[in-house]
Formats: structure tokens, sequence, C-alpha cells
């Protein structure tokens, strides 16, 4: 018993304990992050690639597999629902690589996460009415689209881009003739007037103008501004047949 105690004294003096745990990444080249960081994100196990992206930028801040890291990351943040993560990564690449050769891609994947946040919906032709949700987040999204429209005219993204922009004006045109409704139904004919107007201005050749020249129609009428009223009736009548 006494020579057990000693021993046990003497483990502890020289530090027995739980074996400590080995990195097994700790000899990694920066190559060989990045493809298990790959392989990680193609399976579907977006946690643990953005672990091992964010370790090799970590362990090797400079060369072409950093670089690509930042922005895979994003995706992978995109993709593991952390949308606030991603613009982050997002803005932080384009700052870093204003001329990096995939930075059209940057941008494109910063409307795609905005555009997510609108509704969640994977792809333009989704039949979900984004036009409920809060018009800041869809008009980020255009915003993020039409950048890079503007910047990058050749980018692959473009055409994509240009279907989502188109998508998004008409919801953001949706969500203004929704409060004009809500006006309608409320008899605040001034407060008709002025969103039917703005959305006459900002959002012709949407499935909504047909709809926002008959509320402005009763709003005049209900006012009983007579000349504008049957100005409007023209406007209808020439584009779409007779007024109700």
């Amino acid at each position: 018993m006494r020579y057990l105690l000693f021993a046990l004294i003497a483990c502890v003096a020289v530090g027995c304990g739980p074996a400590k745990e080995i990195d097994v990444t700790a000899d990694w080249t920066a190559e060989q992050f990045y493809q298990r960081a790959r392989n990680e994100l193609d399976k579907g196990n977006y946690l643990t690639a953005i672990e091992y992206y964010e370790t090799l930028e970590s362990r090797f801040p400079f060369g072409k597999h950093a670089t690509q890291a930042q922005i895979d990351v994003a995706y992978a943040y995109f993709k593991f629902n952390e949308p606030d993560s991603a613009i982050s990564a997002i803005d932080r690449f384009i700052k870093l690589h204003p001329r990096h050769p995939t930075v059209d891609y940057a941008y494109y994947l910063k409307g795609l996460v905005n555009f997510e946040r609108g509704g969640t919906i994977l792809d333009v032709f989704s039949e979900r009415d984004l036009s409920a949700y809060d018009k800041n987040l869809l008009l980020t999204a255009y915003n993020d689209f039409r950048l890079l429209v503007q910047r990058y005219p050749e980018s692959r993204y473009v055409t994509d881009a240009r279907k989502r922009m188109i998508y998004l004006r008409n919801q953001l045109a949706r969500a203004d003739l929704s409060t004009a409704e809500y006006y309608a139904s409320r008899e605040a004919w001034v407060a008709v007037v002025n969103r039917t107007h703005y959305i006459l201005q900002n959002f012709q050749g949407t499935p909504t103008i047909r709809r926002a020249l008959e509320l402005q129609l009763r709003a005049y009428r209900a006012l009983e501004l007579d000349v504008l009223a049957r100005d409007t009736e023209r406007i209808i009548e020439l584009n779409y047949g007779n007024p109700s």
C-alpha cells in the first residue's frame, strides 16, 4: 500500500494525467487543408468545412489556397444558414482582393445570400411570394445583383442575376401594391394616390401596373378629382380595355 501511495505521489509530481489530444492536422500543408475542406463542403458537412478553411487561413495566411479559402468559406457559411457570417466573409474578400479574377462571383454570392434572406428561395422560378417579407431585404438583394451587372457585364453570372433582378422587382412592386390595397381598405385615399403614383413611377412593366391604376382611379373618384379620374380611365382603356 505504501509503495502504491509513493507511486501516485510520483505520478502527480511528474505531471501524470490525461493524454493531450493529438492534432492530426499539425503537419498538413495548405493544399491538404484546402482539399479536405473542399471535400467536406462537397459532402454537405459545412461546419467542418468552415473549420478547415479558417484553420488553413490562420496557419497559411498567404498564397492561392488561403485566398480561395476566403471566398469558399463565405459559401460554406451561406449553405450553413449563417448569412451574416457569409456577408462578412464576402465583404472581406472584396476588400482584400478587388481585382481578383473571381471577384465577380463574390458580388454574385452576396446577392444570393441576401436573396435567400428574403424568403429562403433556392431559385428564381420559385412560386413563393416574397412580397410579404421585409422590403429592405428585397431591395438589398436587388442592389447586390445590380452592382454585379453594372461592374462586370461580361460575367458568367450576369444572366442569372438579371433574372433574379426581374423577379425581385416584381416582388417589390407587389409589396407596394399590398400597401396601397391596405390603404384602400381603410379608405385612406390620399395615401392610395401617393402609393400608386410611386408604383407607376418606379415599376413600369411589372404585373402590378393595371391594379395600381385601378386603385388610383378609385381614389380619384372618392376624392372627387374628376379630371385626374378621367385621365386615369383613358390610360386604363388604352392599355387594358374599359375600366371597371
